[in-house]
């Protein structure tokens, strides 16, 4: 039993599971969800335009969280 409580208890278990890093990931999911919301919101161009980098913006930095988990 010790030993597999061990195998479960290391570091990289640990900066995995960091609140801060679901946040982010949550963060940006929301982010892109203003920026699906946007894209149908009117249709300009200069809106649609607006609302593609907040898409690509909120992407990012879910895909930075899943990164530091994966890099954890």
């Amino acid at each position: 039993m010790e030993n597999n409580e061990l195998k479960h208890n290391t570091e990289s278990m640990q900066t995995a599971n960091q609140p801060g890093i679901y946040r982010m990931i949550i963060f940006g999911v929301l982010v892109c969800i203003v920026g699906t919301y946007l894209r149908f919101a009117h249709d300009s161009w200069q809106l649609s335009l607006v609302s593609w980098i907040i898409l690509f913006i909120g992407a990012i930095i879910a895909i930075k969280g899943v990164f530091k988990i994966l890099d954890a």
